[in-house]
């Protein structure tokens, strides 16, 4: 069982790879690359092309919980929503990576960055913006502009990103996407969106000469892991399940 599928509606981990240089786009290569893929993932069969170039190949999305893969310009990608567990993800993440430099001729010094994000989303019809200044708090310096009567809220987004070594390149960013637009709050007339909370780690620039994809995919982990069990569960992910359940018991 996914220790942290219970924390929200959604919850999924993503990888991402980018490139300096541009990715092969011949039908040889990307469909060859792709049914290496789904020789382990048989059940990904939906193929196809996005109308900006991006090539796609995922599971059937009705069921709930999928996987996915892409592959872009600059970037190949991979993602598995409501995995039964995080290493199944990770799994998945370590082939495309285990794959992109024999199929793909994405070298560790080919590396832009190399993100790895764990997802959170929360179903909640009503005004996100307020949900998350109720659930989290506001930063003391603002709390009179919060305050000014018959003010409504409609734009709350906190983000934090940490450098977790001395260069820089390890990076960790904490961030809350609403989805509450001002025509909403203005009529009164909210639609149940996504309200997403996301915790990344980031590797920036060329791998070591000792380093691998995979090598580096498991430290980002480890990072993502740390900072949820040490923090944004306690402090982030329940307060805001909290307040969402408060607020739909009214």
């Amino acid at each position: 069982m996914n220790r942290y599928a219970s924390l929200s509606d959604d919850f999924y981990i993503n990888m991402n790879l980018s490139t300096e240089m541009e990715l092969p786009t011949n039908r040889e290569t990307i469909l060859h690359f792709f049914e290496r893929v789904q020789k382990t993932y048989p059940t990904m069969r939906n193929f196809y092309c996005r109308e900006r170039g991006d090539f796609v190949l995922e599971e059937d999305k009705d069921r709930g919980d999928y996987r996915w893969a892409t592959i872009e310009s600059r970037r190949v990608c991979s993602g598995q929503v409501n995995p039964p567990t995080a290493e199944d993800a990770l799994g998945q993440h370590r082939l495309i990576l285990q794959l992109a430099p024999y199929m793909l001729s994405v070298s560790p010094l080919d590396c832009e960055a190399l993100d790895l994000l764990f997802g959170f989303d929360f179903s909640y019809r009503g005004n996100h913006n307020q949900l998350v200044a109720e659930a989290l708090g506001v930063n003391p310096a603002l709390e009179r502009l919060a305050e000014i009567p018959g003010a409504s809220i409609i734009n709350h987004e906190p983000s934090l990103t940490v450098a977790l070594d001395e260069d820089c390149r390890t990076q960790c960013r904490l961030s809350i996407e609403t989805r509450t637009s001002a025509y909403q709050v203005r009529t009164g007339d909210f639609s149940e969106e996504q309200l997403s909370v996301y915790v990344t780690a980031r590797q920036y620039g060329s791998l070591d000469p000792d380093n691998s994809f995979e090598t580096t995919l498991g430290n980002l982990a480890r990072v993502c892991d740390e900072m949820l069990d040490a923090w944004v569960v306690e402090q982030v992910l329940d307060p805001i399940k909290r307040m969402i359940a408060l607020k739909q018991s009214l």
